[in-house]
């Protein structure tokens, strides 16, 4: 009887045990389904900058541009441990410590910033072995990053240091893809690696296009899109995953990494910022109707010939236009393009950008940006020389996240500094003297420091100074 008992109490306690085990499976398999995805590091190419060394200077006696729409006659720049430390006028003291540079008849601007340059991706010698800008494989490619194929040796990145004071800069992927990928910022100092020149800290974009471009490269290959309403179905099928994908990231039950849903999770959480490529007003509009069904911000639209006629739809929404002097005409959607578009944007209280897309471009914004400021008095527009510095200073770095570091010299930003021998606004304005994070990295009157890339070394005519 006991016996029994116990075989009974046995086969009660094997099957609790059992039922327990069951339980214990289960509820361990569930948390394994819910438990959130394994953490990988998010910042997998971190940038490596060092600012290269430098020595205190004041500029005295320049006329100065501080980038954010002030102007000081007979000014004076200090600049120390790789920062800007103060900037006033003639009554503003310099430390004995400090080189002085005789800036009479002369001006100072922040470094150059260019929100849209394709150096390195398409770089100088332009063979068919150095283009490696658009990934054309499909119609969203947002799983590739610009900086991926950048060429630290690209010799247009000195001749934009040196011809046209550039300091930072954009490297976009092409615009043959509806989202091209990721864009990196830059720091233009020569480097081994592009890690080596990658902006600290600065957010990343995301090149998105519109328009003709897609529709003609991808029409051609017989699949969509092909048209206009194909592009924007393409897109917003596209940000459907997407949304799909961040709510199970933030609710940890993503399953596997998808390279390309990351991106674009990061631009709905607002980390990573879009770059768009569009003409035509019209589209811009349903862009920024498209950004507003998702919950994505568009930072700036690039090219934008058309974007004169939707300023008030671009200061509402806080959107920049980065645009050419007068580039248009040479296909459909820059035909309604004018001279005049920056003055009018501008004139209408829209933060206005002159970009390149050109690798001499670069080396004369601050030229473009005059033509535009001309085209704008043609027509009785006068806008001030320090307010048309902005437009190649601060507002791209505002487009840009990283308008709190340089842009405009102010006490505690980088000391990314130009001494123009003439108004910058000139024709015959070139830089004399350019300063990264503090550092004398171009000098005119030094053909010592005069930057000459690796590739370059040896190779008569073009550069080499040894």
């Amino acid at each position: 009887m006991m016996r029994r008992m116990g075989r009974t109490a046995g086969h009660a306690l094997a099957g609790f045990a059992l039922v327990l085990g069951t339980s214990a499976g289960l509820a361990k398999a569930k948390d394994e389904k819910t438990a959130p995805a394994p953490a990988w590091n998010e910042n997998p190419y971190p940038s490596t900058y060092r600012a290269y060394p430098g020595e205190p200077v004041a500029i005295v006696g320049a006329t100065v541009f501080d980038g954010a729409g002030g102007r000081i006659d007979n000014g004076t720049v200090l600049v120390a441990d790789g920062k800007v430390q103060a900037i006033g006028d003639a009554a503003l003291a310099v430390p004995a410590t400090y080189r002085r540079i005789d800036g009479a008849g002369k001006f100072v601007t922040p470094g150059v910033i260019d929100i849209h340059s394709h150096l390195g991706v398409y770089p100088s010698p332009g063979v068919d072995a150095h283009q490696d800008g658009n990934e054309m494989t499909s119609p969203t490619t947002p799983q590739v990053w610009a900086e991926h194929s950048v060429w630290p040796q690209d010799p247009g990145f000195s001749r934009a240091l040196a011809n046209g004071g550039v300091t930072t800069l954009q490297i976009l992927p092409g615009s043959a893809n509806l989202i091209g990928g990721r864009s990196v910022v830059l720091k233009n100092v020569p480097s081994r690696t592009v890690q080596g020149m990658k902006f600290p800290d600065a957010p990343y974009g995301m090149k998105m296009a519109c328009g003709e471009n897609p529709k003609r490269v991808y029409g051609a290959k017989g699949q969509m899109p092909s048209t206009r309403m194909g592009n924007f179905a393409v897109d917003r099928q596209t940000w459907i995953k997407a949304a799909e994908y961040k709510r199970k990231r933030d609710a940890g039950k993503l399953e596997e990494r998808d390279l390309g849903m990351e991106t674009l999770a990061d631009v709905l959480a607002g980390k990573i910022l879009v770059q768009n490529h569009c003409y035509r007003a019209d589209e811009m509009a349903f862009v920024i109707d498209m950004a507003r069904e998702f919950g994505y911000k568009v930072s700036a639209f690039h090219h934008a010939a058309e974007a004169y006629k939707i300023g008030d739809l671009l200061k509402q929404n806080d959107i920049c236009a980065a645009v050419w002097a007068d580039w248009w005409g040479f296909k459909m959607e820059a035909f309604d393009g004018i001279p005049e578009n920056a003055a009018l944007l501008q004139d209408a209280g829209v933060c206005v950008i002159i970009h390149s897309d050109d690798d001499y471009g670069i080396q004369r914004l601050n030229q473009e940006a005059a033509k535009a400021q001309g085209d704008g008095r043609r027509i009785g527009i006068a806008i001030p020389d320090e307010q048309v510095v902005r437009w190649f200073t601060l507002n791209p770095a505002k487009a840009l996240g990283i308008d709190a570091k340089t842009g405009s010299l102010a006490a505690g930003k980088m000391g990314d500094v130009v001494l123009w021998n003439a108004n910058p606004l000139s024709v015959y304005a070139r830089p004399e003297k350019v300063w990264v994070d503090g550092a004398l990295l171009y000098d005119s009157l030094d053909p010592k420091r005069r930057p000459v890339s690796d590739f370059e070394l040896g190779l008569p005519g073009e550069g080499d100074v040894k």
